[in-house]
Parts: structure tokens; sequence; C-alpha cells
């Protein structure tokens, strides 16, 4: 009976410790729950939902993509520059095709040159980086007549009273998870990051596998500069900067284990929304901006000890 309640409380105890947070700041503010702020909370998380819907593909082949930050500051530049120049279908399509390019890339180093992921998705990551400082010129992109564009509807649209990056966030999340657990690719993603060796020698082609894992988490990270660009009418030099690491942690805060094999994109979405209302909890509690940073560090070296412990059946090495 012991045994059991310990591995429930290993199972579920982020869960409900979430729970626990929920009340007492619900307790303390009447506008934490409300379905205004709740909706506010999905607007907010939805950018970072839908990368982390593609990284997540990634991680669960046993793999890591830091470049998803620098990668949305490059599509979004792209995306505003592209609708000034060209108009917002054209722009759209630019967008996802240098997010499927930069998603191929990236797949070709890790899945077919076998490069370490985490050397080269961190060298994508200062690449792309430069490359929007060069594309730019180092200034500000501004969409022109901002009130007259249909492109706002991506980011500030709604439809029957739920905003439309919400809509988006979820239904990809929905498509993913069909892909992820009902389709022969979906389950070479668990294969090759459960045992790589022994999913070779199954039939699965593990580079190819790897390959389409970070084409998704391109086109996804396409969708959020589609959205950031509609949301913010613009796009700063810097404006994906840290994004890397929120996507990690809603990731990993969701159960998906950095060892590969497991999770999945339902447990994504939990993670990513946790970690929205954490932030949002804070806020209106009082505290101040840097706090968000600091439950972070704390929640992302508490859930990967979790993992770890869970793999190796003890807490400690």
């Amino acid at each position: 009976m012991t045994i059991e309640w310990t591995r429930q409380l290993r199972r579920n105890g982020l869960l409900l410790a979430f729970a626990v947070f929920l009340v007492g700041v619900a307790l303390r503010s009447d506008a934490f729950l409300t379905p205004g702020n709740i909706l506010e909370v999905l607007r907010q998380v939805s950018i970072t939902g839908m990368m982390a819907i593609g990284v997540t593909f990634v991680v669960i082949t046993g793999r890591l993509d830091l470049s998803v930050g620098s990668m949305l500051t490059l599509l979004t530049v792209i995306m505003v520059d592209q609708h000034n120049r060209l108009g917002p279908a054209p722009a759209i399509a630019l967008t996802l095709g240098s997010g499927l390019a930069i998603g191929a890339w990236n797949g070709l180093l890790v899945g077919f040159f076998r490069l370490n992921a985490l050397i080269v998705t961190l060298a994508m990551l200062s690449l792309l980086q430069g490359l929007t400082l060069y594309y730019s010129g180092g200034s500000n992109e501004n969409i022109t007549n901002p009130h007259t564009t249909w492109f706002a509807f991506f980011g500030r649209g709604e439809i029957a009273g739920i905003p439309v990056p919400v809509i988006l966030f979820l239904g990809g999340a929905a498509i993913a998870a069909f892909v992820l657990r009902r389709t022969i690719f979906g389950r070479s993603v668990y294969a090759v990051g459960g045992n790589e060796t022994t999913s070779v020698f199954s039939g699965i082609h593990a580079p190819w596998t790897v390959f389409f894992a970070y084409l998704i988490s391109g086109l996804t990270t396409g969708i959020a500069a589609i959205i950031m660009g509609s949301r913010v009418m613009g796009a700063q030099n810097t404006i994906g900067q840290g994004y890397e690491l929120t996507v990690l942690a809603g990731i990993i805060l969701g159960g998906t284990s950095l060892l590969g094999g497991a999770g999945g994109i339902g447990r994504t979405v939990v993670g990513i929304a946790m970690l929205g209302f954490i932030q949002n909890g804070l806020l209106l509690l009082g505290y101040p901006y840097y706090v968000q940073w600091l439950v972070t560090w704390v929640v992302i070296i508490a859930v990967v000890w979790i993992d770890l412990a869970g793999k190796r059946g003890r807490i400690f090495a």
C-alpha cells in the first residue's frame, strides 16, 4: 500500500501541487479563475504552446531543440517585413516555408549526420539571431496600416468569444496528438526515443524519424511566428529571446521525459497551461516579474529530478 501510494504521489505530485496553488491564489484573488482571465492566460501561452507542440516530437525522440527562440524571432521579422512588401498571404507562405527549411536543416544535421542535438541547435540559435540582425539591419519591423489588414485576425481575432490564438493552439495540439498516437510515424517517434538501436532492428528508419520531428518543430514555430506578428503587429530583433527555455519548461512540467520515449501532446498542453497559470497567479498576487523566472527554474530542476528518479528507481544518484 505504501509503495503504491508513493508511486501515485511521484506520478501525480505536480498536479496535486498545482491544484493547491490554484486554490491558494483563487482564495486571494477573485479575478484568478474567472472565464475572462482563463481565456487571457490561454491566449498568452498560445505562442509558447504552439512551439512546444513541435518540440515535443523532438524531445520524445531523445533530442533537444534550443533554436526555437531565435527561430521565432527571425520568422516573425520575416512575416512582418514581407507583409509590408508582398501582402499577408504570400508572407504567411514564406514564413511557414522558412520554418520548414530551418527545421529540415536541423533534422539533416542531427538525424542523418548524427551530430549532437544540443550543440547543433545551440549553434543554430546563435546563427539565426545573427541572420535576424542582418536581415533587419538592426531595426525593428512594424506592420504598415495595422487597422486595415486582415492579418490581425490571427493574433487579435475571436470566434464565438474564444481568441483565435487559443483555437489555433488547441486545434494544432489535437492534430499533433492524433499523429503521435494514431499513426505509424508517431509510433516510430516513441520507438526511436525509447531505444534507437532496437527501433532500427525493427525496421524503423531512425534518421528520417528524427528529421521529420525537427521539420514539425520548424512548422509549429512558423505558425507561432504568424500569431506573434499578428498579435504585436510588429517584430523586435529579440522578440523570441528566452522562449526556448519556457518551451522546454512547459514540456518537462507536463511530464515528457528528457530521456526520450515517453510523453505526449496532451501532457505538453497541461504543462504549458500550468506554467502560464503559475506566472499569471504570481503577477495577480503582486510579486515582481523576476519571481516568475525563479519559480520556473525551481520547477525545471524539480521535474527533471523527479523524472530521473523515476527512471532510476531512486531519489539520489
